[in-house]
């Protein structure tokens, strides 16, 4: 007898990409960081402060569709 998981393969594999995404926005976050005898103005590039947390936020809408995400239901498949 073949139980039904409540996640498919196909929901794992799309929340890996969404942990792909997720950090890749953590990346583009990254950089030189000022220090008290250093200021380095890069902390507010466009980058790190506009599009790294819109990249992290798609990663995360990604994962809550991947989560609810339902494949094509087999009539056949009533085993």
């Amino acid at each position: 007898m073949k139980e039904k998981q409540a996640l498919d393969k196909m929901n794992f594999i799309l929340i890996a990409i969404g942990v792909v995404i997720i950090i890749a926005g953590l990346l583009l976050m990254t950089g030189p960081s000022s220090t008290e005898t250093h200021f380095e103005p890069d902390i507010f590039s466009t980058r790190r402060v506009v599009v790294a947390p819109l990249v992290c936020f798609v990663g995360f809408v990604f994962m809550v569709f991947a989560i609810m995400y339902r494949g094509k239901d087999n009539k056949n498949d009533n085993r």
